[in-house]
Formats: C-alpha cells, sequence, structure tokens
C-alpha cells in the first residue's frame, strides 16, 4: 500500500497491481514486504492499508522548530497505531479478540505494510485478501500469533464430555483392555509356534494334540476378549462423539444465537452453518478415532515395546534407537499440515457461503438470469478449496507413505538381526516369533497412528474454530438490567444528541447530534433521501448497536440499563420493509411474537392487522403452512402477518420501517388502514419512504447526511418549502 500526496496533509491510498498505480480495488491480491520510509511532496511511502479507498492522517500542530526525520517517524507511525487500535482493527478484523498491543499488526483490503509498535524495528508483514463473491473477506495474519490457539481450543472442547465421563472412561477402559490382549497375543502365539517347533524334533515326539490344546486355548481366548472390547469401546464411543457433537452444536449455536448484529455485518451466513456442521463432524469424527485406535495404539507400542526387551534386549535397541528419529520427523511435517488444514476449511466456508447466499436470493438470481455466473463463482471458490484440501490430502499422503516406509524398514531390520541372533543360539525360534508379531504389532499401529495424524490435524483445527465463537463474548448482553412495570411505563422515547457510526464502517458517520422526543401516543415520522441513516435510528432504538455519542432513553432511562430482552421482547413491536416469515404455519408465525399466545389471542391480533379474512380464506385456514420467507403469498399479506405478530405482544413502542414501500396501491392501503387502527395509544415511530402515508403524523423529521433539517407536521413543513416540501413535490410528479 503507497501514499501518495503531502505528508503534512491527506494521504491517498494506492495499490500497485497489474496496470500502473490505480486506486485500489477491494479484493486485488497482493502480497507486498517493502519497509517504511519517509516521502515528501508525493514520493511514494509504503504505509498500512485501510478498508476504505482513502484515508486521512491529520498532520501535527505547527511547531517552532523544524521536526527531525526520526521524530516524525515516532509521531507518525504512533498516530497510525492509535487510530489502528482505536478503530480500524477492533472493527474489521475477523479474528476478533486475537490481537494484543505488543502484536505486529498486517491487515487491510488490497496491498498493505504492516508497521511494529516500535519505530526502530519497522518489520515487515505481509496481508492477503481472498475473493467471495461480490463481498470481499478480510484476512489477519500473523505468523503463529494470531492463529487460533488450537491445541488450547482442543483442550476446551473436551470439557463438553462432563456429562458422559463415565461412559467414556469405560470406552478407554475397554480400549486399553483389548491394547493389552494384543500385546499378549504375540507371547501367547510364540509360546504356541514354540510347542509346534518342539515336535518338529523326533526326540521331543509325542502327544501333539494335548502340548498344543492348551496354549492354542489361551490364544483363542485371547482373541474373543479382544472382540468383546473391541465391540464396547467402539459402541461407547459413537454413542459419546453423537452427544458431544449435539452439545458443541447446542453451544456454537447458542453463542451465535448471543452474539451482536455487528457480528452478523461482517460474517456470512454459510461460513456460520459450515461451523456447525462441518468442522463439529470432522472434531467429532477425529475424536472417535483417537480415542479409540489412538489410544489402543500408543497402548500397544509402550505394551509391545515392554514385551519386546524381555524377549531381546539387544532387539529392542534398534526399535528405541529409530523411532524418535520418526516421531520427530512427522512431528516437523505435522505443523505444516496443521496450518494447511485450516486454511482449506476457511476456503471451504467461503464457498458455502456464495451458495447460501445464492439460494437464499434465488427469486433475485432468477430474475437476472444469473444461474451460470453464480454456478461458476461457486465453481470458483470450490477448485480454490479443491486445491487447499488436495495439497492437504497429498501431505499428509506424503506424511504416511514415509512413515510406512521407515516402519517396513525397521521391520526387516529386525528381521535381518533377528535371523543372526537365531543363528547364535541368543534367541530361540519361538522368541523370535513373539518379537516379530510384537514389532509387527509396533508397526501397524505407528501407521495407524500416522493415518489418524492426519484426521487429528483437521480436528484440533476445526476444535479451533467452533471453539472460538463459542468462547466469544457480545459486547451488548441479551439480557440483564431494569425493567419498567407495566403499568408504570408511559413509553416516552428521547433521542439526545445521538452520534453513531457502524462498527464494519466506523470511519463513516451515520447520524451527527441526532435528538428526537417521541411522547406516548404519538406518531413520529422520519422522512429524508435513501442513504440519511432512517433505518439506522430504528435499529438503534431496538439497541441491535449502542451509539457512539449521545443517548437513547425511555422513561427517562437510558436503553444501555434496560434489560434488552424486555426491550425487545415486551415493550417494542417492530414491523421492517421486507419482514421475514417462517416456513411453518400462519399460527406460529403470528405466535412468535409471544410464544405462550393461545389460539384466540392468535386470532385477535390477526383481526386487528386486518390479516384475519384473508387467512379464513386458505383451505388450511391458521394452519397453513407458508413457503420459505413467506414465498407462497403477497407482500401485502405478510406485511399484515407481520403486522399481527408485533401486536401479539401488546408492544407499547410501535417501530414501522417503510412498512409500505413495497406494496401496491390496494395492498398499501389496507396495511396503511391496518396501522391507523393499531397506532392508538402507542409511541410509533415511522419511517417513510412514500411521503403521502405519513401526512396525518403528529411530528415529521426531515434526517438528511445523518442530521435532523426540518421537523414539524406535515402542514408546517409545507408552509416552510423547504427540504420537505421539495420532496413532496418530486414524489409526486413522480407519481404522476
Amino acid at each position: 500500500m503507497l501514499f501518495a500526496g503531502k505528508f503534512q496533509g491527506s494521504i491517498l491510498v494506492r495499490s500497485k497491481i497489474e496496470k500502473g498505480w490505480q486506486w485500489m480495488s477491494a479484493g486485488t491480491k497482493c502480497k507486498q514486504k517493502s519497509p517504511l520510509t519517509i516521502g515528501q511532496n508525493a514520493k511514494k511511502v509504503p504505509m498500512l492499508g485501510f478498508r476504505s479507498l482513502h484515508h486521512v492522517v491529520r498532520a501535527p500542530p505547527p511547531r517552532s522548530t523544524p521536526p527531525t526525520v526520526h521524530q516524525l517517524l515516532r509521531e507518525s507511525i504512533q498516530r497510525v497505531r492509535n487510530h489502528v487500535q482505536g478503530s480500524v482493527f477492533k472493527n474489521q478484523s475477523r479474528a476478533k479478540g486475537l490481537w494484543k498491543p505488543s502484536q505486529t499488526l498486517a491487515f487491510g483490503v488490497g496491498a498493505g505494510v504492516a508497521l511494529h509498535t516500535g519505530w526502530s524495528k519497522m518489520n515487515r508483514a505481509e496481508c492477503k485478501v481472498k475473493a467471495n463473491g461480490a463481498t470481499r473477506l478480510l484476512e489477519v495474519k500473523k505468523g503463529s500469533d494470531l492463529e487460533t490457539n488450537n491445541g488450547e481450543h482442543f483442550w476446551e472442547v473436551l470439557r463438553f464430555l462432563r456429562e458422559d465421563v463415565w461412559y467414556l472412561l469405560a470406552a478407554v477402559a475397554s480400549a486399553m483392555l483389548a491394547a493389552f490382549i494384543n500385546v499378549q497375543i504375540p507371547l501367547l502365539l510364540g509360546d504356541l509356534v514354540q510347542v509346534v517347533s518342539e515336535f518338529t524334533v523326533r526326540e521331543h515326539a509325542g502327544n501333539y494334540l494335548d502340548a498344543v490344546t492348551r496354549p492354542a486355548l489361551r490364544l483363542i481366548s485371547a482373541y474373543g476378549i479382544q472382540a468383546v472390547c473391541t465391540c464396547g469401546y467402539i459402541a461407547i464411543l459413537s454413542s459419546v462423539g453423537e452427544q458431544l457433537a449435539t452439545r458443541l452444536r447446542t453451544a456454537l449455536f447458542t453463542s451465535l444465537l448471543k452474539q451482536d448484529i455487528a457480528f452478523f455485518d461482517i460474517h456470512h451466513t454459510g461460513e456460520l452453518v459450515n461451523r456447525l456442521s462441518a468442522d463439529v463432524q470432522d472434531f467429532k469424527s477425529s475424536f472417535k478415532l483417537c480415542i479409540s485406535q489412538g489410544l489402543r495404539g500408543t497402548t500397544q507400542i509402550a505394551g509391545s515395546v515392554v514385551c519386546m526387551y524381555g524377549l531381546s534386549p539387544k532387539l529392542t535397541g534398534v526399535l528405541v534407537i529409530t523411532l524418535p528419529i520418526i516421531v520427530l520427523a512427522g512431528a516437523a511435517i505435522g505443523a505444516v499440515l496443521r496450518k494447511l488444514a485450516r486454511d482449506a476449511q476457511e476456503q471451504t466456508s467461503r464457498a458455502m457461503s456464495v451458495a447460501d447466499e445464492a439460494l437464499a436470493n434465488m427469486r433475485t438470481v432468477r430474475a437476472f438470469a444469473m444461474e451460470e455466473q453464480e454456478a461458476a463463482l461457486f465453481s470458483q471458490e470450490l477448485d480454490r478449496a479443491s486445491g487447499l484440501q488436495s495439497r492437504l490430502g497429498f501431505g499428509i499422503g506424503l506424511f504416511q507413505g514415509l512413515t510406512n516406509l521407515a516402519l517396513n524398514g525397521l521391520v526387516l531390520s529386525v528381521v535381518y538381526y533377528g535371523g543372526y541372533l537365531l543363528a547364535s543360539n541368543e534367541v530361540q525360534a519361538g522368541q523370535l516369533m513373539s518379537f516379530l508379531v510384537a514389532s509387527q504389532n509396533v508397526q501397524r499401529s505407528l501407521a495407524a497412528i500416522s493415518i489418524l495424524f492426519g484426521q487429528a490435524v483437521r480436528g484440533v483445527s476445526a476444535a479451533g474454530r467452533v471453539m472460538e465463537y463459542i468462547k466469544m463474548e457480545p459486547s451488548i448482553p441479551l439480557t440483564g438490567g431494569k425493567c419498567i412495570l407495566y403499568h408504570s411505563l408511559y413509553a416516552n422515547v428521547e433521542f439526545d444528541g445521538v452520534t453513531f457510526s457502524y462498527p464494519s464502517r466506523p470511519q463513516q458517520t451515520v447520524l451527527k447530534d441526532f435528538s428526537l422526543s417521541c411522547p406516548r401516543g404519538k406518531v413520529i415520522a422520519i422522512c429524508g433521501p435513501s442513504g440519511a441513516g432512517k433505518s439506522t435510528v430504528t435499529a438503534l432504538m431496538e439497541r441491535f448497536y449502542d451509539v457512539t455519542a449521545g443517548s437513547i432513553k425511555v422513561d427517562g432511562i437510558e436503553v444501555t440499563e434496560l434489560d434488552p430482552s424486555w426491550l425487545r421482547g415486551r415493550t417494542i413491536g417492530y414491523i421492517n420493509q421486507e419482514p421475514t416469515l417462517f416456513a411453518t404455519s400462519i399460527r406460529e408465525n403470528i405466535r412468535y411474537g409471544d410464544p405462550q399466545a393461545t389460539d384466540v389471542e392468535v386470532e385477535e391480533a390477526a383481526k386487528l392487522a386486518n390479516a384475519h379474512g384473508f387467512i379464513q380464506d386458505f383451505p388450511s385456514g391458521y394452519d397453513t403452512v407458508l413457503g420459505e420467507r413467506g414465498a407462497t403469498i403477497s407482500g401485502g399479506q405478510k406485511q399484515r402477518i407481520a403486522i399481527a405478530r408485533a401486536l401479539i405482544k401488546r408492544p407499547s413502542i410501535l417501530i414501522l420501517d417503510e412498512a409500505t414501500s413495497a406494496l401496491d396501491a390496494e395492498a398499501e392501503r389496507l396495511v396503511q388502514d391496518t396501522i391507523n387502527a393499531v397506532s392508538k395509544g402507542r409511541t410509533v415511530l415511522i419511517i417513510a419512504h412514500r411521503l403521502s402515508t405519513i401526512q396525518n403524523a403528529d411530528v415529521i423529521a426531515v434526517l438528511s447526511d445523518g442530521r435532523i433539517q426540518e421537523i414539524g407536521s406535515h402542514t408546517e413543513l409545507m408552509k416552510r418549502k423547504g427540504m420537505y416540501a421539495d420532496l413532496v413535490q418530486r414524489q409526486a410528479s413522480h407519481d404522476h
């Protein structure tokens, strides 16, 4: 990222891409490394990348003496660092909670160069942004420090096993018993081989069946016990694994539901659903395999080594010398594979986000004939994911292949050296057979563990991704705070000097010193051009976000002191321009506003919302199942069901966010009649696009550029012939 412009003034961000110096486009892939230097009068200066296409860094006040280059360096770094710590990183980083002030920062949209916290150590870093459809997702890289501590998260996930700890211990005991029996099998087999070998020598001839029966029965019994134990621990672990997956998904989904609305502004639904499904599934599979085969294999290795040492210390020495080398080499390869596994999972999440977005907006895709483009975009993201998965698969395959080669070479060494010891009469035939079988147990166990290693890599990475969101705490709690008794609630709402910027766009102020009174029993309307911040007012009223400055009060109490669940669940009824209905019955959609409501109360709410008539016309009436998002009914019908859903909880404050702007004239008239009927005795805040719907409002506030430009009744504002009158005139001419 380069700055072009004077150091003392505004700095415009540019990015060096394929065709010269151009304005940086979000999503440009780049990897740039260069030290920080000072440039003057439009010289190019490597600097930090920001989300917006330009960013202003203010110069310090004039000094009596000219600053030195070192002073300029220190101050410029400190100013940018303070700005980053205060806004950009906290609000835009996807690695929320992972950054510490002592760490190097490396991020941005497009290319970027990081600044170290110390000016004398201007470290080089890199940043990378990957495409996801039309939206770009911000990645944060800082070596291993900014990566989720997957190892710690893996152990944190295991706390979800507390309820099944006894079942888990039973499974572990069964697995260890099976492993112990498997360790004894080579010894029992060696005894049997020794008996058979003795009958090959004439001087030891006797009753063969009598001699062979006892060791054969012991061996068969061992095989039987091993089979029962294996069946037991696999069955128990399968049950425990499913219970673990259920608890993880429940905890993750519950945590996601608690997150701030700002969290969903920057995270795609497909990514979140992928963590609920694929990541939990990966961890569950890894958990079961690592506990069963991993524990069994480790126990077999330890037991077999002890047995082999008792059989022949010399042959055991060959294994002891070579095994650590294999283990260390595997650990080195594993570090690379873990990072690759996480990258592959994240890219898969991005691909799923593209699919989820397209399927959720299928009508729009179909309306613009974008099926092929969406398929191509999804295929492009899948190709990237497939490439990473292929690299991961190649790495795991290489690891397993090298491991098997080393282990087979180890067995050949044992056979070669064992033959020498047998010829020297240092070991007997039965002992050598037992040692060979035990060494094969070690070889098979190590090979199984090497195969498990790839699964464990995925599992640990998945655990980190799941726990990252489970541990995340919202800045706005769902519950806790004051509640105003219903008979004491007047529902007077006061906006006092509210200033607000969205967390995802902290550099853009949406509301500036916004003040407005909404008394009980009055209808307050807010209108203005698109992008003026009208809908933001309703979002702040619902406390979807906290204000940057100023306050919002209900009956003199700031909303930050009120219980959010009481405010949203019992006090405010919210109806937006495009209400979302669920793919269930009309009755359950209305009851969503009050799950305890009776069927009679549901019908009363529908009558108030002027919805009872058309609902009764459906063959199944209130039990009619709607399509996804209410796609099987008209816009006006959806709005009236949404109004019924809001009214069933008997709200004292009613918010209507452009509730009729998307309707035709007849549907608008019906919905408007409904709104007029239910507004009596309530504090009503209307966000209006069609000004004809608010002419009877008690107060109309005209909002533009985040500020109230005019306020008054329809008659008063028309007499002033200001912005409101101009909006009315333009809309009237457009309608005609």
